[in-house]
């Protein structure tokens, strides 16, 4: 049935994707019902697997910007709540959150990652992250990813000054 999704009569459609999403096919179930206009379906669908950002981002581009909204500010508090911070920046960044607000989501999931990590490893894991907020940045030139790569190079330069200043006294 996966295969064939686009090619199911629409009698079958709905049965199809209770059948996708019982089985545990989120995304094939997802797919099916927004494609064939089952919007709530879809939704529902994400909203019951956790992913708030896809039924948020479905609502969207349906046209219903309200409802999109209150997905990703409903997705933020499950986000945070289950830990999931990357999510959580992703919800925040989308409801246009501050600057600050964002940073303090991202520097939560920093803590909350490396609670139980060797600590000799954080300015490896801390890197990485800021390499990969830099990364989902590429190619957006609004205000808000502006400012945020700003106060990344600014992190990076502090990092770097701080880094030097140690290697200065171990000598």
């Amino acid at each position: 049935m996966v295969e064939n999704l686009s090619e199911l009569p629409d009698e079958l459609v709905e049965q199809g994707v209770e059948i996708l999403a019982r089985a545990g096919e989120t995304e094939y179930a997802a797919v099916l019902a927004r494609d064939r206009g089952l919007i709530d379906k879809a939704i529902q669908i994400l909203v019951d697997a956790g992913d708030y950002l896809w039924a948020a981002l479905i609502a969207r581009n349906a046209g219903r910007e309200e409802e999109s909204n209150r997905l990703y500010r409903d997705g933020l508090a499950y986000y945070i709540d289950m830990e999931m911070y990357g999510r959580a920046v992703s919800a925040a960044t989308a409801l246009k959150l501050p600057p600050d607000e964002v940073d303090a989501l991202f520097r939560k999931g920093i803590e909350s990652e490396s609670r139980g990590m060797d600590l000799g490893h954080t300015r490896a894991m801390i890197d990485s992250a800021m390499e990969s907020l830099e990364i989902a940045l590429i190619g957006k030139d609004d205000e808000l990813s502006q400012e945020v790569m700003k106060v990344l190079n600014e992190e990076r330069d502090r990092m770097a000054k701080k880094e030097r200043g140690a290697e200065g006294r171990d000598l």
